[in-house]
Order: structure tokens, then C-alpha cells, then sequence
């Protein structure tokens, strides 16, 4: 009995020590995360700091009539919804063909993982000398007989933004694939193969389900990103784009800047709920398609 007592009060006391060990992240998360969301809800329900008068949903009224406000989520969303399969799919198959036997396969995957080693100062800087009016690729294109074109002041300029998110993302994103087609089992591939000779109809069968989770992982990283390519556009462009490249965060940016935080919290609010909603139904997307695997 004497030494059930004294296990309980061990297992307690050291229950009390990594408790007390999790106090400060605890407080940290709560400071730095939690209490701010809280707040950002608050200024998106008042009519201004100073009078914090409740018009609740008039500030998301006003922001969605907002002519700003549209171009940027519709820019932000005609890229998201561009870069994003894109950079999935892309990434999917790279890895794929990053298995098979290739000649210089490290090489090559070590040329995939370069962008993440270089700074976002000098990628930006690349990609001004490849897309200036006298640049390298308008150099490329007038071998065809092409005229020049001012890249990132034209209607090409968010195809631009699309390769540079591409070319930065992809080798991390096909090293996450490259270990989920790894982790297949060697033994349910020979099977597979014994019922088909084609690897496409492998994959759709086998390989596609166990992987399903990291398909998951990397889209919603990818979409994570994307709402982040405001660094890069904005080193490119400046606080006001060319049109097409105007993201939500350059709208974010410049309404902090003039003071108006009740439209910006609505505004983060708003995207919040959209990042929330996106990442939901690719979840129950992945639960639903990963259970007849489970079973």
C-alpha cells in the first residue's frame, strides 16, 4: 500500500513539474495568439476606436461593397486557384518521377530544393532580370518574332507570380511526396501489379489512397503559402501592383497604414473564415476518401 502512495505522489509531482513547464508556452500562445484573434473580432464589431460603438456586422457590410476589397479577393482567389493545384500536382508527379531509376537524380533533386536555400531579396531580384521590359525573356520571345512586353504591367503579370511561386515551392513540396510514395506498401504494389500492367491505373488504385494524407498536408501548406506571395509581389511592385497582381494583402497593408482598422479586422476576419472553410473540406474531403483504405 506504502508504495502505491508513494508511485501516486511521484506521478503527481511530476505531473505538477511538466505542467508548470507549459505555463510559459501557454501564456505566450494566449498573448500572441489567442487575445489578439479576440481583439481583431472586437474592432470589426465598432464604429471607430475612440467611440467602440457596437454596429456588429455593419463593418463586414461596408467591406464587401468595398470596390478595393473585391479586386483583391478576386485576384487573390483566381490565384490561389491557380498556383495551388498547380503546385500540388506539379510536385505530385515530380516525385514520381524522382522514384524511378533516372540518371543524375540527385543532382536533379538537389536543383529542385535551390530556392529554398536562396533569400527572397535575391529571387526577387532573378525574376526583375528575367521579366524586365529588357530582360531575358523578352529576349526569348523576340527570337519568334514577338514584341516585347512589360510583364508585371500587363495581363501576363499574374502568370509571372504563378512560375515564381512555382519555382519556390515545388522541390519542398515533391520531397513530402517522394517520402509518402515510400511509405506504400512494397507488397500491396506487387499485388496491384499482378491485376494491371499500367502504372496509371497503379496509382489511381493503390498509391493515390495512401498518399491521400499528404496530399492533404502539402495543399493546405500550398494554400498557406499563397496567401503569403504579398512579400514577393510586393518587392516586385510596390504597395499598388499592376491591377491584376492587387492581392488581399496589399489591401490589408495599405488600409493599416491609413488608420481604418475596424475595415482591416473585418477584412481578416473575413479571411479567416475563408482559410477556416477551404482547409475544412479538404479534410472531410481526405476522411471520406481514406476510409475505404482503413477498412
Amino acid at each position: 500500500m506504502k508504495f502505491f502512495i508513494k508511485k501516486m505522489k511521484s506521478e503527481t509531482k511530476n505531473r505538477c513539474i511538466v505542467n508548470a513547464g507549459m505555463i510559459p508556452s501557454v501564456v505566450g500562445v494566449f498573448t500572441f495568439f489567442i487575445l489578439p484573434f479576440f481583439v481583431v473580432i472586437y474592432y470589426s464589431a465598432i464604429n471607430n476606436i475612440g467611440e467602440k460603438r457596437f454596429v456588429f456586422v455593419d463593418n463586414y457590410r461596408n467591406i464587401i461593397h468595398n470596390g478595393a476589397f473585391r479586386i483583391a479577393v478576386t485576384n487573390t482567389l483566381k490565384f490561389t486557384f491557380t498556383a495551388v493545384p498547380l503546385a500540388v500536382i506539379l510536385s505530385m508527379f515530380l516525385a514520381s518521377l524522382m522514384m524511378e531509376n533516372l540518371p543524375f537524380k540527385s543532382q536533379l533533386r538537389t536543383l529542385f530544393l535551390t530556392p529554398l536555400m536562396v533569400p527572397i531579396a535575391s529571387i526577387v531580384l532573378i525574376f526583375q532580370v528575367l521579366f524586365s521590359y529588357n530582360g531575358a525573356a523578352n529576349d526569348f520571345i523576340r527570337i519568334f518574332g514577338a514584341d516585347r512586353v512589360d510583364w508585371l504591367k500587363s495581363k501576363y503579370a499574374l502568370v509571372v507570380i504563378v512560375i515564381l511561386f512555382l519555382w519556390k515551392n515545388l522541390g519542398y513540396n515533391m520531397i513530402l511526396f517522394m517520402s509518402a510514395y515510400a511509405s506504400v506498401p512494397r507488397e500491396l504494389l506487387d499485388v496491384a501489379r499482378l491485376d494491371t500492367s499500367s502504372n496509371v491505373k497503379l496509382f489511381f488504385k493503390v498509391k493515390l489512397r495512401y498518399i491521400s494524407p499528404t496530399i492533404v498536408f502539402v495543399t493546405v501548406l500550398s494554400l498557406i503559402n499563397s496567401f503569403k506571395i504579398f512579400r514577393e509581389i510586393y518587392l516586385l511592385t510596390g504597395d499598388y501592383p499592376y491591377e491584376s497582381l492587387y492581392m488581399l494583402q496589399h489591401f490589408m497593408n495599405n488600409t493599416f497604414q491609413s488608420l481604418d482598422y475596424q475595415k482591416l479586422s473585418a477584412a481578416a476576419v473575413l479571411m479567416f473564415d475563408v482559410l477556416v472553410l477551404l482547409i475544412g473540406v479538404l479534410f472531410v474531403i481526405e476522411n471520406r476518401y481514406g476510409k475505404d483504405m482503413e477498412e
